[in-house]
């Protein structure tokens, strides 16, 4: 019996020397198959294309492989874009007010890449586009349009011949002219006249494709007017940012141009989610402001869509328009609320989220988050608001950026600072 405690200890020890054995050879593999799930859950969720197939994980012997599918062209670089907070306009509103990143796509860099593919996707099925075959797009656009549609025509197999008001960031038409579009830049003049730029877009697709001694057609993208604008940001961005919420949204904020933006989002999200508020943010000298509050864009002295007065100066590019389009129209009623900006508050906010977070966007992303604060402040804590970012501030380095000033070591403004100079709403 006195012997039955060394036989234990010897027993214990030749039982640890045979397991640390067994473990330094199952170790290995246990350590690699944790890393790699590791690594593919931080794939699958960076990347955020879980759900619609993009991403397949294969069981690999090989350690930590993990394939994925290649997106093919940079087209297939469109949408998916990601939602994250803006840190400092969420803790002064208490709030989350969070922001599309549309400047992330992969095209031309703004949410007008999903409208660009979408157009040309349509007018591909119904015959009117032929890849290759000489066949060039027109568009009339204050520059970011005209951007994405060069940048796909481009990875496509088209020309782009873009038209532009004079008055816009110089920024924009040199990148065109680099992506190999044709630029035309038209005198600023009201939609009535032959020359606005618009107009000027669709009367020189007509007469290339009335031309039988040019290569290819015509074709007028239209964005104004073309549904295939909304419907992609139904398709896209709405079913995005319905998804990325988990369904758990309050608010949408956009601006409207063409108004294909607000008008896609809302209706994806309405039919989902009836009581989510859908608010217009509307920089100054823009008549949609109106046509959301009182159903009509001008005086009752004058008949939309025949003024002749130009718009009132703004520097805010992008958004904003004295005239009744279709695919605005097409999500009117759906609109609850607008906002109205003005030039200064929109400037304040773009210093502001460099100085509070490193953003540095363009005036129509400004001015989106004015709207977006606004409708916090009317909402009250604890909501949850989603908004655009549209494109990157290195567009308006010469016009908005230029009055905008430098940032420098500047730390200690206020919101307050900033939404003080609204008078109008």
């Amino acid at each position: 019996m006195e012997n039955r405690p060394k036989l234990y200890a010897i027993t214990a020890f030749v039982a640890g020397i045979l397991l640390t054995l067994g473990y330094k050879d199952l170790y290995p593999d246990l350590e690699w198959r944790f890393w790699r799930r590791r690594r593919a859950n931080r794939t699958i969720a960076g990347a955020g294309l879980h759900d619609n197939g993009l991403i397949n994980l294969e069981d690999h012997e090989k350690e930590g492989a993990v394939t994925m599918e290649v997106p093919e062209g940079i087209e297939a670089c469109i949408g998916n874009t990601p939602l994250f907070k803006i840190k400092s306009l969420s803790a002064e509103t208490g709030c989350d007010i969070l922001a599309k990143a549309e400047f992330l796509n992969g095209g031309g860099g703004s949410p007008k890449d999903r409208v660009a593919l979408s157009i040309i996707n349509l007018a591909e099925e119904q015959g009117l586009l032929t890849p290759y075959s000489g066949d060039t797009i027109y568009e009339g656009t204050v520059g970011s349009t005209g951007i994405s549609l060069a940048t796909v025509c481009r990875a496509r197999g088209y020309l782009a011949y873009i038209c532009m008001p004079s008055d816009q960031a110089t920024e924009k038409s040199s990148l065109l002219l680099k992506l190999g579009a044709v630029v035309e830049r038209v005198p600023p003049a009201p939609i009535v006249d032959p020359m606005h730029f618009v107009n000027r877009a669709r009367t020189l697709a007509a007469e290339h494709t009335a031309d039988s001694h040019r290569l290819g057609r015509g074709y007028f993208a239209d964005q104004f007017e073309n549904e295939a604008n909304w419907q992609a940001h139904y398709d896209g961005t709405g079913s995005e940012v319905f998804r990325q919420c988990g369904g758990n949204l309050d608010a949408f904020v956009a601006g409207a141009g063409t108004g294909g933006t607000i008008t896609g989002v809302a209706r994806y999200l309405k039919t989902r989610l009836p009581d989510v508020k859908i608010v217009l943010a509307d920089p100054q000298g823009s008549g949609l402001y109106n046509r959301i509050k009182y159903g009509v864009m001008f005086a009752t002295t004058e008949k939309e869509g025949t003024r002749r007065r130009s718009q009132v100066d703004t520097i805010v590019e992008g958004i904003g328009i004295n005239r009744v389009t279709a695919n605005f129209e097409a999500g009117r009623e759906l609109i609850d609320d607008a906002v109205k900006v003005d030039d200064e508050q929109a400037l304040a906010m773009a210093r502001w989220l460099v100085e509070k977070d490193g953003i540095f966007v363009g005036s129509s992303s400004a001015v989106n988050c004015i709207a977006a604060v606004k409708t916090a402040q009317k909402l009250g804590p604890g909501h949850r608001i989603v908004t655009i970012l549209c494109d990157s501030g290195a567009r308006y380095i010469s016009k908005f950026w230029a009055k905008a000033g430098s940032v420098g070591g500047k730390t200690d403004s206020t919101l307050d600072d900033i939404i003080v100079t609204q008078n109008q709403n």
